[in-house]
């Protein structure tokens, strides 16, 4: 299969980027010789062509050319000074009087790189240089300056390399603008992967606070009633024992499927993720721990979509948690409203409030609005002035789901 590359997809070519093992890391070494080479056979060319114009090529002439392309293998480190070296030295061979031709062409890459790589100033004085010193060369320094007999040039020929340093200023801009632009894009890529990244650990955390917190909860009053009848009544130990199994093989079961998620991201859990429908387990957990729940529904359910399904789940189960931990009451009341567009829930209990937490630990209230808040909905809890404590959350459909509301709980 052939490769794509990376510009394809939004990402800059290697060769305009500074990153790790790019051109920035190395010196343009294969990129140089191919320009070195094509200077110095352009120019044998061009000088054939100029002999009863410009001085003939020599072992100077070679050197200078060397030079203007040679200093361009630092354009990716220090484009500066590749730009200022270049012209420098394509001045020089000017002023010499040697033969016009791709000398340009490496002046042109040097003011190039300063300018992609964020040096405009530096760029335009580099090239500006040469314009200026050509222009100096040709109409007023020709009768000092080899080679001998010269005459000025017509001022015409100062639109031609007038059009050729715009072409150059131009193309280079283009250059830098797109790769600022890829730079942005870049940018934006990670900060949304960091979001979901930090959503994702963010759901995590949630999802095993809510496991861990209801099974522990039931765990700890179960082994309070184990170890108080264990001489007593060893037949009530016995099922306290057998609640705490079992509470725990569940406990278990949604951890490993709750790591599952993080050691193969992106492949779907072999086991749906626990909705109202389950209810009634939570209503038998509860039961085991000495809490008498009462569900109440109002209209009729429909389809409910997984997200909101799991987060009505999860919210009455930290709920109920909350008054085995910290109410007083053994009673607790749950209302389920199915409406038109909405899910709502509510649950009570009759307090007083056994400590200062009342109403569960700030990681179980706070993980509750967060759920709530994901899904565009609202959540409210607090003390009820007779003492007890409520929880009322309201949770949005799409539309299409849900059915008609016959009690506002």
């Amino acid at each position: 299969m052939a490769a794509v590359p990376p510009w394809a997809h939004g990402e800059p070519p290697r060769w305009l980027t500074g990153a790790p093992g790019g051109p920035a890391a190395r010196l343009p070494w294969p990129s140089t010789v191919l320009l070195g080479a094509v200077v110095m056979i352009g120019s044998t060319i061009a000088a054939r062509g100029q002999l009863d114009e410009r001085a003939p090529l020599d072992l100077f002439a070679r050197l200078l050319l060397l030079l203007a392309v040679a200093v361009l293998l630092l354009r990716h480190r220090h484009p500066v000074a590749a730009a200022f070296g270049s012209s420098v030295a394509a001045m020089i061979y000017l002023a010499a009087g040697y033969p016009y031709g791709p000398v340009f062409l490496a002046v042109a890459v040097g003011c190039f790189s300063a300018v992609v790589s964020g040096h405009r100033r530096a760029a335009w004085s580099a090239v500006g240089m040469v314009w200026l010193g050509h222009v100096l060369m040709v109409h007023w320094l020709y009768r000092w300056l080899p080679p001998s007999g010269d005459h000025g040039s017509p001022w015409g020929q100062e639109l031609g390399i007038a059009a050729w340093v715009v072409a150059i200023v131009a193309a280079a801009e283009f250059v830098r603008v797109r790769r600022e632009q890829w730079a942005d894009r870049r940018a934006e890529r990670e900060a949304a992967e960091q979001r979901r990244a930090d959503e994702e650990r963010l759901r995590t955390a949630r999802e095993l606070h809510d496991v861990l917190a209801h099974s522990i909860s039931v765990i700890n009053v179960q082994s309070s009633v184990g170890l108080a009848l264990l001489d007593s009544d060893p037949e009530q130990a016995r099922a306290a024992l057998t609640t705490i199994k079992a509470a725990s093989k569940e406990a278990l079961g949604e951890v490993r499927q709750v790591l599952a998620t993080l050691r193969t991201p992106g492949d779907a859990p072999r086991a749906p993720a626990p909705g109202l429908d389950r209810l009634p387990e939570l209503v038998e957990q509860a039961a085991s721990a000495g809490l008498t729940v009462t569900v109440e529904t109002d209209g009729v359910r429909r389809s409910v979509p997984p997200g909101a399904d799991l987060a009505a789940f999860r919210i009455v189960q930290e709920a109920l948690t909350n008054v085995v931990r910290h109410s007083g009451s053994r009673t607790a009341r749950v209302r389920i409203g199915y409406g038109p567009g909405r899910i709502r829930l509510r649950i009570d209990d009759e307090g007083p409030a056994t400590d200062r937490d009342a109403g569960g630990s700030g990681n179980g209230l706070a993980g509750m609005r967060e759920r709530a808040a994901g899904l565009g909905g609202t959540i409210e809890a607090g003390p009820r002035a007779d003492g007890g404590f409520r929880v009322r959350a309201e949770l949005p459909l799409p539309s299409g789901t849900g059915a008609h509301e016959e009690e506002t709980p």
